[in-house]
């Protein structure tokens, strides 16, 4: 009895440790995500702040 309740054990700490792994993967991932979309947020910003033309009401839609 013993020796199958380790094994069950064993079973359910591999999984649990894949499934950690995923999630470490995953994490990393967005956080990858979350910088880049950081330096994009601020490059806009820096653009918009830098004048440019004036203000979007002076730049003419795309389709005229």
């Amino acid at each position: 009895m013993s020796e199958d309740r380790i094994t069950n054990l064993e079973i359910k700490l591999s999984f649990a440790e894949d499934l950690i792994e995923k999630l470490n993967e995953t994490v990393y991932k967005q956080q990858q995500q979350i910088e880049f979309l950081y330096r994009e947020l601020k490059a806009v910003k820096e653009q918009a702040s830098s004048g440019g033309s004036g203000s979007m009401k002076d730049e003419i839609p795309p389709h005229y």
